[in-house]
């Protein structure tokens, strides 16, 4: 097709819009993991036909969020402790890889570029916003991959971005005190600052390994 025949596409598609927030309604929690999704009720809530709400969890359930089961219905996904220690393998593999590249470039810019989240992170937990601490909390490795440097990383990342945050979601009930959180991320911030590469790794692969723990006890990220 040439060029010249292409339109701009101006707006998105109903269903576009209707898996855009099931999508959100998934990452935050609003939808939690088990949760049976009914199309009379969301075709209802939505005010659309089914139509268009058939063809947006169609494509959450391509996108591995939500399962299918027979004469039951669509379902959010659960994350069964081979999941988590599968997404938790993955982003270990890409934020270690990022963290390498940090620490060979410009390391105060990234440490100031991530200061800024866990200040974010802190004014979250003074304020007693768990939602606002996870953003915040996944806006910090989000950060640390782009300061890399490196597209494929980025992209790599932006894959395990909804299973990650489902994540984030679950583990915020399981910090008695969520400035825990603050204090983990700081200290990987320093270790970037003093240029301790092995620190850094250090750090970064037993934050993965306690967010293991407390979604998935027993299942070690490191076998």
């Amino acid at each position: 097709m040439p060029l010249a025949d292409i339109e701009p596409v101006n707006r998105e598609s109903t269903a576009g819009l209707i898996a855009r927030q099931l999508r959100d309604a998934i990452m935050n929690g609003s939808l939690p993991p088990g949760t049976q999704l009914g199309e009379t009720e969301l075709a209802a809530r939505f005010e659309v036909s089914r139509g268009p709400l058939r063809e947006a969890m169609q494509r959450l359930v391509s996108e591995g969020l939500l399962r299918s089961e027979r004469h039951r219905g669509l379902f959010v996904i659960d994350l069964e402790p081979d999941d988590v220690y599968d997404i938790y393998t993955a982003r270990s593999a890409v934020e270690r890889a990022a963290a390498i590249r940090v620490m060979h470039g410009d390391r105060e810019q990234a440490a100031a570029l991530l200061d800024e989240t866990v200040r974010a992170m802190a004014a979250a937990a003074d304020d007693d916003d768990p939602t606002a601490l996870s953003e915040a909390d996944l806006r910090f490795h989000e950060v640390l991959i782009e300061a890399s440097g490196s597209k494929r990383l980025v992209r790599m990342a932006r894959t395990l971005l909804i299973e990650t945050r489902m994540c984030l979601s679950l583990l915020q009930r399981t910090y008695q005190h969520v400035n825990e959180r603050v204090v983990e991320h700081n200290r990987i911030i320093e270790a970037i600052r003093e240029g301790d590469q092995e620190t850094v790794l250090t750090l970064l692969e037993a934050h993965m390994e306690d967010a293991v723990q407390r979604l998935a006890p027993g299942t070690p990220l490191r076998q």
